[in-house]
């Protein structure tokens, strides 16, 4: 099993990749603190026997240094024993905005979770 995290500061958005390429959205953690998100997501990890990590991580812009030191941080608060693969996410919320089932005005971490579906994917279609 696969995973990959759209780390926020608000919400972490999940999706899980099977063997056939099925990538399935699941529901973000909603975060209080850094702490409890990790706990949560870590439990996730452990709970789907995930193997390998995908973290999506914003390439370019003003503020890539800032945002890849605050997920590497968070990372590495999972305790994550699998391979970790840092892959773009650059525009990966439009594109899932543009699939129309997640409301951009809830909160709710719909649209989070399949930016990470997103992620996944462009990751699955990089190795083919």
């Amino acid at each position: 099993m696969i995973a990959c995290i759209d780390v926020g500061l608000k919400r972490i958005g999940i999706a899980l990749g099977y063997k056939n390429g099925v990538i399935v959205p699941i529901n973000a953690v909603l975060r209080q603190n850094r702490n409890q998100a990790a706990k949560d997501v870590k439990y996730i990890l452990d709970e789907w026997s995930v193997k390998k990590l995908v973290v999506g991580i914003p390439l370019g812009g003003s503020s890539e240094d800032e945002m890849r030191r605050r997920i590497n941080h968070f990372v590495n608060l999972l305790d994550f024993n699998g391979e970790i693969v840092f892959f773009d996410e650059s525009f990966s919320s439009i594109e899932a905005g543009g699939f129309g089932v997640a409301n951009h005005k809830k909160k709710d971490g719909k649209l989070d979770s399949l930016s990470a579906m997103v992620i996944l994917q462009r990751y699955f279609d990089s190795l083919k």
